[in-house]
Parts: structure tokens; sequence; C-alpha cells
């Protein structure tokens, strides 16, 4: 039998690491942009057109590379930030695998443009899908210009699993935001379609946050300051009443890495428990500085899962540096040592004698022995006092009339289990239904018991109004006596404008101000409790919680997170009369049975599940 195993082919190889490097455009820019900053740049455009799809250029004032580099950079496991195995342990780069280029490379067409200082000539080289087509001399600026063009144009299966251009472009300027706040010391511009989206010159971290967030954010920042042994803790955190009910101002970083680690969050969160709300998200901007020895870069290829060694401990220290923080800002009760004074601690020396302490015992008081009581203006001893009380006697006729009394009471709690209505009565009377744990409703049926979810029977009757009115464009908005403005974060400006037509046709009344701030005049009549911009800020994180899980059009995806957002919550106490109206609505709709997240609403146990219960 012949030999079946044979080497890829470097072109296909390159394909094949590009599925795990490059998934969409915002890849490719992280790629680059960190590469940008290795080599030392102080300033780093980037420019998109169509989110990423039809041009992606990033340029740098970095060091350059000459011919041979500008060559070689293409090659896969090329690279300048490691020589040994060794150096893995000491990692402080942003990369070091060498595969982006060439995955780059691999998928897209490529023109580098690169000189260095000490060059009077740069070097240019065209590749495409990683074969080099050109490579000659030109005259360019100190640094390096990347262009790639048509992203997956050799795969076109890869590239007809790009979202709208709207979507790629919220991930471009997601991962446009990590880098820039790990490095405000470097200028940063991104423009897309010809339109700058943002300048950030050179500054602190705080002005650095400002920037990207919006000046809002002044106002919202704490500092958080803690050096161990372990770890150098840093940055900011978000005062309590600036929490907002969407997320995206959540930020860590290891030695000036972007990471994500849903077990420090944790303990970002602990530190403000009994403080915010379950459905608020804490802003936090937080750099982590430690030993390069001690964590692990190396488990991901998108080198954002990072690995610790003592990940407990500094589960402790973020949630005490956290914690002082609110303390200095009034929000959290704290001791400040200095008002007490200096603690003395003796110190015992060698010939200290030890002996067991002494406590003076007075063995002559005793307790019921009476003194006389000096008041003003009153004379009287204690013992007038106890003699001139009313006599307590016969105390037991105060219970006399108490068993009468409450059997004459009228029962205000419902039984807990109905009598069953006649079987001929088509109707339910408000005696079939019981909420348990504010979250379930229970009901009799003919076959056993009915179990509703009474959140997610309220989402899917709402979900189908609103789909209604999207249909018929009958929404009804109500307007609000002063309109609310608000200021939104650059993703979820984004976001919003992906919406606006969509959430107008619900029975929004938003004005765009531009500059990531929005007027809400009138917002769709519902039962929603909170503000107007609570319930801008709900529709929003349920869009992006749900954009890549559930499926449907734009605008039953609007729909649904309206439904969401104005849904009742789970404790919400139900009367016997709402309980009927909440069932009646759920059956009157086209699928009762499931939400329209596809999960199940309700549940029956049938009597034989019952009977087993007991056997």
């Amino acid at each position: 039998m012949s030999d079946i195993i044979q080497l890829l082919p470097d072109s296909v190889a390159n394909q094949i690491a590009a599925g795990e490097v490059i998934q969409r455009p915002a890849s490719v820019i992280k790629e680059l942009v960190e590469n940008a900053v290795d080599a030392g740049a102080t300033s780093i455009q980037v420019t998109v057109k169509d989110a990423g799809k039809s041009l992606i250029q990033v340029t740098d004032n970095g060091i350059g590379m000459s011919e041979t580099d500008a060559r070689l950079s293409f090659e896969r496991h090329a690279t300048s930030k490691i020589k040994t195995a060794g150096d893995l342990f000491e990692i402080r780069t942003k990369g070091f695998r060498g595969e982006a280029l060439a995955s780059i490379a691999s998928i897209a067409q490529v023109v580098l443009k690169t000189r260095q200082a000490a060059s009077e000539l740069g070097t240019q080289i065209t590749l495409s899908g990683s074969v080099v087509e050109k490579q000659e001399p030109i005259s360019c600026a100190t640094g390096s210009n990347f262009l790639v063009k048509n992203l997956f144009y050799n795969v076109p299966a890869r590239r007809k699993f790009l979202k709208s251009n709207s979507t790629e472009f919220k991930h471009i300027f997601n991962e446009f935001e990590r880098i820039v706040l790990a490095h405000p010391d470097i200028e940063f511009s991104l423009t897309h379609d010809d339109q700058q989206m943002i300048h950030l010159p050179q500054t602190n971290l705080r002005q650095r946050i400002i920037h990207v967030f919006g000046k809002q954010m002044n106002q919202n920042l704490t500092r958080i300051e803690n050096s161990t042994s372990i770890v150098s803790i840093s940055g900011f955190v978000g005062k309590p009443e600036f929490a907002r009910k969407t997320s995206g101002e959540q930020f860590f970083f290891i030695n000036q890495r972007y990471m994500r680690h849903p077990y420090f969050h944790r303990a970002v969160v602990k530190a403000f428990d009994n403080i915010l709300p379950a459905d608020c998200f804490p802003a936090y901007f937080i750099y982590f500085e430690v030993d390069p020895q001690s964590i692990d870069v190396n488990i991901h290829p998108t080198k954002t899962e990072i690995k610790f060694e003592n990940e407990q401990a500094i589960f402790q220290i973020i949630t005490a540096a956290v914690k002082e923080a609110l303390g200095k800002t009034n929000v959290m009760p704290s001791i400040d040592f200095d008002t007490y004074g200096v603690v003395d601690i003796p110190l015992l020396q060698k010939d200290t004698r030890i002996s067991i302490p002494e406590i003076p015992v007075d063995y002559s008081f005793n307790p019921f022995k009476t003194k006389p009581v000096k008041n003003q203006g009153n004379p009287t001893d204690r013992n007038d006092f106890f003699q001139n009380r009313p006599s307590t006697g016969h105390w037991e006729k105060l219970f006399e009339n108490i068993e009468t009394t409450s059997r004459a009471m009228p029962n205000e709690e419902p039984e807990l289990f109905a009598p069953e209505t006649d079987t001929g009565q088509q109707e339910s009377t408000s005696a079939d239904y019981l909420q348990f744990k504010g979250r379930f409703i229970l009901t009799p049926v003919k076959s056993g018991l009915m179990i509703i979810d009474q959140r997610k029977a309220h989402i899917r009757i709402l979900f189908e109004q609103q789909v209604r009115n999207l249909a018929m464009n009958q929404a009804v908005s109500q307007r609000l006596l002063y309109p609310e403005k608000t200021d939104l974060n650059n993703e979820d400006y984004s976001v919003f404008k992906q919406l606006e037509e969509n959430l107008n046709c619900l029975g929004f009344d938003i004005s765009d101000l531009g500059s990531n701030s929005v007027l809400i005049n009138g917002v769709p009549e519902s039962n929603f409790n909170g503000s107007p911009q609570e319930l801008l800020e709900q529709i929003i994180e349920e869009y992006k919680q749900t954009e890549n899980t559930v499926k449907g059009t734009l605008k039953e995806r609007v729909a649904l997170s309206l439904s969401t957002a104005s849904a009742i919550g789970y404790g919400k106490i139900l009367s016997s009369i709402e309980m009927q109206h909440l069932v009646d609505e759920l059956f009157a709709c086209e699928n009762p049975n499931y939400s329209p997240s596809g999960k199940k609403i309700l549940a029956i146990l049938n009597i034989n599940e019952i009977d087993k219960l007991f056997n």
C-alpha cells in the first residue's frame, strides 16, 4: 500500500493557521496594530472600508524593517520577539508566535511599505494568497504601512459568514478600544469609510479613558492602587451611582496586554455586594503588573486568556483594592486607623515573666441588694418604684379572648390547595392559580399540574404584541414631559445606530445629537418601571447578548430586546387576577409553549408522576 501521509503546502498550512488567528477583520487590525506597538511606534493610524472587508490599512512611525526582514516577516513562525525556548517565560511584547502576517497574507491581498530611519529607500512587497508577486525599493516614510485588501477573497465560505458592516465595525472598535486603553502614551486614530471616527492624542490614562468613553466618565472614576509582592494593581473603578445596565466598560490588562478573566471579574463584583443591583455592571479599568514568569500567555491563539500562578490570592487582593477605593469615596464604610492613634503592641524581652491575667472581682457585690437612686427632682428610691408598679396578678385574663378573636377574623391568606371547580365549568377562577417563589405560576389541569415561568410567558406575550405593531406600524409612543439626554459609550452608540429605525417603529422617539449622545423624547407604552435611559440601555444590552444566539430578522430581534427589557422580573408578586390575566394572554399567543429565544415556558407534571413521589 502506498504512503498516504504528506506535508501540507505552505499556502494551505497558512490558511489553516488563519482559521485560528484571523476570524474577522477585527482580528487583522488587532495583529497589525499590536505589531506597530511592538515596533516602538508613537503614532498609529487605522483606516478601514466596508468594515474591513474591502480595505484595512495600518500605518505607524515605528522602527520599520530592512529589505530582508520585510520578506521574512511573511514566513510562518518568523518573529523577532523570541530566540530561545526560555524567552517564552519572559514575554512582554504583544505578538511572538510569528503566525499573524503569514496567516493574513494567505487569505488576503497584502501590500507592505516599510523603511528604517537609517535607510534612504524603503521596501515594497506585494502578496496575494501567500504568493509574493512583487518586491521593489521605494521612497516612503519611516515605519511600516500595511494595506490588506479583499479579506477572505480566496476562502468564500469564510467570507460568507461575515456579519453586516455595522456588526463587523463594532468588533473592530472593540479591539481598537482594548489596545488604545493599554497605551495612552501612543497617538491613535481610526477612520471608517473616509470618516474619522476617533482621534486620540498622547495623554495619561485618565484622559485616555475620558477621550474614549466621553466626558461624563470623568466624574465616574475612582483611583485604585495596591502593590504587593505578588501583583501590583492600578487603574480606575467606576462609582456605583454611575453603573449601567449595559456591559462594555469592564477591562483587565496584564503587563499592558488586554485579557479576559471571568474569575477576576467576580472579584470586582464581590466588592460591590449590597451596593449595586444584580442587573447593573460596574465600570472598571484595572491594570496588573506581574513577573512574566508567573503567567502563561500562550494558552490561546488570540492571547486574551491568561493563566496565573496565584489566582486565589490575586482574587482577594482585587476585592480588597476595590473596596478600599469605594471606601475613599464614602460609598462603603472604611476605617481610618490614623484617627484611632497607634496601637501599642508590647514586645516581650527574654527575662519577661509571663503570668495569667488577673481580673479583679468584688465578692461582696449583691445584684439583688437595692441602693438609693439619686434622681434629679425625684428622691424616690428604687424600692419605692417597684412597689408602686401596678399589680400583675391575674395576668392570664389578658389571653381569654384571643381564641375567639382569631376565629372571628377573616382568613386573608389564599388556601394552598383550592377545591377543584366543577368539571363542566369552562373558565378558570382566580382560586385556580398559585404563585411559587415569585417565579412560577401553578394551576391544575386535567392531566395534573401545569407550571408556568411567569417571566418567559410575559416575554412571549410582549414579543408577539411588538411584532404585530412592527408589521402594522401601529406602535403607540408616550411623550416624555422632560426629554432625557443619554450619553452612550462607543459600542452602545454603534448598536443604537444599527437599531435606530426599528426603535422608532416600536414607539421610541429618539434624536441623535452626535458625539455618542442621544435625546429620548418618547418611549413605547409598556410596563417598564425604570427611567427611559435604563430602558434604552437594557434593550441595547439584550440585543448584544442575543446577537450570536437568537436567529430572526433585525426587527424581530429588536422586538425581542424590547420585550425582554419590559417584561416582569422574577420575584414579582402577582395577585390571583394578574396571574389569570397573564395565563389567558399566554394561551392567546401563536406559540405559548416556547419563548422567542426557544426556551420552554411551561411544563406539566402529570398525576402519575405526582403519585410516584408518595410511593
